[in-house]
Formats: structure tokens, sequence, C-alpha cells
């Protein structure tokens, strides 16, 4: 059979498009975009090429990739580096099942990662997002005590954290303007604030009164920093002493290290802050770099042993089809050598000082309520109250974007997490528009 080139192919592309309508027109035909409501949204705006820290519309116009693309695209779009990487995978083996076999890329990164990860992380199990990576720690956890002859069945979990979409992951989540529809479906969770420096002991008290009148298989929790919540901070400190009371209860600690993992907090990961670390930590978004769907469940020996049985049922029996991805495995393999590269590594430090000069420059202002930074992140909480999804968060969103900076406020909080390779100029763009958007209301 004789395969088009590709050089056919574009020619044949090129020619085509003379008279195709808009990428934003035609996206309306067939597509069903994630969080939004299509009956009052505004089109879908056509992005046609992206590199390092600048996206491009199909009009030509540029913007400032302020949060990354979700916090994935880190090392920047389209990182050479990356590429080149998987290329070169992909044309000595594209894809094969990870049941039954093995390989070489999902072997390489299983090392590379054990020498990053909390010394007491062993095992790695792969998925393909976020949201599966979360599915399966709680799986883990919940046959983890079954196992062992133990059956529990309720989850512990911050206020207002978010972990993902599937059942599970929602579950656990405690943001409403998603959980809403679904709420008589979810699997059993107590709820705890999370701590700051001044209320820790009656958490503490919550957390006792929790564990001794249910039967408690894990606590699930953003580790310093929730994301989807407004990049809202909580304490090292107070979360160490409830890892350690959970540990103490034998319940397993879960760290979702989606947003937080890859040095956006300063270090590697956030978990790197605690002395009592995580059993079971999900990794996902920049451990690709954006380069390619995947996602990883570690846990400890512990966790793991509890799987061991000459009786094949109490084995883990979850599996999805793209799990260890080799092209995945390689985008993440460079994406772990870029990590504490110097390059990376000094503009990780030079961002996180030019965040705390501009919060030092806008702190005391009178229409900001909080403004705070973490290793590369910058939040700042608006003296306005609007609703999570509202017009007027709408308008901010839409002010940015006419600025050439793309920011999507979380409510009332402003925020950005730029990608590592984001330029000095670059930079001060984002802090021009987040300051001028003060002027606006």
């Amino acid at each position: 059979m004789k395969f088009p080139s590709l050089q056919d192919r574009e020619i044949e592309n090129s020619m085509s498009q003379t008279d195709l309508k808009k990428l934003s027109e035609r996206d309306k035909e067939h597509l069903w975009h994630p969080l939004t409501q299509h009956q009052t949204a505004a089109p879908r705006l056509g992005i046609n090429k992206a590199k390092g820290a600048l996206i491009w519309d199909e009009d030509g116009n540029e913007y400032i990739d302020g949060i990354a693309s979700w916090y994935t695209a880190m090392y920047g779009h389209c990182n050479p580096y990356i590429t080149d990487a998987i290329t070169k995978q992909m044309k000595t083996l594209d894809f094969v099942m990870f049941s039954g076999f093995t390989h070489r890329p999902a072997i390489e990164l299983s090392e590379r990662l054990i020498e990053i990860l909390p010394d007491n992380q062993e095992k790695l199990f792969f998925n393909d997002n976020g949201s599966t990576a979360i599915e399966a720690a709680i799986k883990m956890a919940l046959q983890y005590h079954h196992n062992r002859n133990d059956k529990k069945e309720t989850l512990i979990a911050f206020e207002n954290g978010f972990h993902g979409d599937t059942f599970g992951a929602m579950s656990a989540s405690g943001l409403s303007s998603y959980n809403g529809p679904f709420e008589d479906f979810l699997l059993k969770v107590e709820r705890i604030p999370v701590p700051q420096e001044d209320n820790l002991d009656e958490i503490l008290e919550r957390l006792r009164v929790i564990i001794e009148n249910n039967s408690c298989a894990a606590f699930i929790f953003e580790p310093l920093v929730q994301g989807a919540a407004g990049m809202k901070f909580h304490s090292a400190k107070g979360l160490d002493t409830l890892i350690q009371k959970c540990q103490e209860n034998g319940v397993l600690t879960i760290a979702d290290e989606i947003m937080t993992g890859f040095g956006k907090t300063g270090k590697n990961f956030a978990s790197d802050y605690l002395v009592n670390k995580p059993d079971i930590i999900c990794l996902s978004k920049a451990l690709t770099a954006g380069m390619f769907p995947l996602s990883i469940t570690s846990c400890t020996l512990q966790v793991y042993n509890a799987f061991l049985s000459d009786n094949t049922s109490k084995g883990f029996f979850h599996a999805h089809t793209y799990s260890a991805h080799p092209l995945g495995c390689a985008a993440a393999l460079a994406g772990v050598e870029l990590l504490n590269s110097p390059e990376i590594l000094e503009r990780r430090v030079a961002i996180e000082k030019a965040h705390k000069l501009f919060a030092s420059k806008l702190k005391g202002h009178q229409k900001i309520a909080e403004i705070r930074t973490m290793g590369v992140i910058l939040a700042i909480d608006l003296k306005i109250q609007t609703d999570r999804y509202g017009s007027l968060r709408d308008e901010l969103y839409d002010y940015f974007m006419s600025q050439g900076v793309n920011l999507r406020p979380l409510g009332n909080t402003i925020y950005t997490l730029p990608p590592y390779v984001v330029t000095d100029e670059q930079l001060q763009k984002i802090y021009d528009s987040m300051e001028a958007v003060l002027e606006l209301f």
C-alpha cells in the first residue's frame, strides 16, 4: 500500500485551508470544552503556535503563557531538548502495552525519579493524567487495608481541596462548583481545615474525633498549596503534625503533588518541606512538561508489600491502556534532566526573587486583601466578591488577554505560575498587567 508522504499532505492542507473558516468558528461545530458554559461563553481562541513562554493565536497575536498552560509547560513550549527526546524515542519504540512487558524509558524514568523523590518512595505505578493518579492512590489505600483484613472506607481531606474530576478524585475534592450534581454518589469523606499558625490544636482535636469515630483509610492533601482553591498556602509545620498523627493511627497519607511537583514551590516537591513524608505521592502535569499525558502514583515499600500474596486477587488489578507510554516516559526523562540543570535552577531562583520584590511593592495596596509568594507561585487576593466563574472574573481574564498575557483568575484571586524559561521582560509584563488591573474596579 502506498501511503501519502508528509510533503503531499502539507501541500494538500495548504491548498484546502484558503477557503476554510477560522479555527474559532470551526470549533463551534463539534467541540465541547472543559469548564465552559457554552450557552454564554465567547468563541474559543484558536492557537496556532507556541514557543518558550509564548503562544500565538491564528491572527498572529502574541500572549505570554503566565500559567504555563495549567502548570505543565514549565520548561517552555516546544522545548527542543524534550521534543528531540520524544522524536528519538518514537523512531525506536512508539508504544507497547505495559502489562506483561517493560521497556527502557519506563525503567530509566523510575530510576531517575526515585533519586529525587522523598527517600521513603520505592515503587511507581503509571497512569495517564492527574485524576487517574489520584484514583489509583485512593484505590491503593482502600485495598491496602482490605488486603490486611481491615476494611476501611473513610477518607480524610482538606476543606476546599481539589484532586480531579473522576469519581474518587472528585470525592476527595471539596469545591462544590465542580462536585454539586454528584454529591450523592461520592465516597465517604471527612473534612478538616488546612493548618495555619493559629488553628493547629483545633484541627488536631477534629482529626482525633474523626479517626476515633470512623474507619479511616487515608488522608489526602495538596501539600502547602491548594491550587484550584486560589493558590492558598498553609503551614508546613502544621501539615507535618497532621501526617504524623495519621501515620501513628494507621491512616495512609497521600500527597497530591500534581500541581506542586517539579520545582514550583522552590524545592523539587512540596513534600521536601516536610519531616514526615507521605506514604503515597501523585505526580502529573510538569512530569512530561505538557508534552504528553502521563502520570505516576508512587508509594512506599510497605504499601507495595501489602499487595504481595499467593492469592492473585490481592494484586492491584488496575490498569490504563497507555500506562508507561514510551514517548511520555522519554519526555519525562528529559524534563527531569532539565529540572535541576544550571540554567533552569538559575531561572527558578530569579523568578522567586522577582515575585518577592513585586509582592513587597504591592503590599498594603488598598485593593489587595492578600499577596503571597512561594517558589515560582505569586497570588493576589483582590478585595472584591465574585463567583468562581462569574462575570467579573471573565472581565479580569479578558483584560489580561487584551494585554497579551494569559492568566486565569480563580474567583477573586489573580495569580501567575510562569514557565521557568520566562524572560525578565516577559515577567515584568505579567506584573504590569496585574498592577494595571487594580485600577479596573
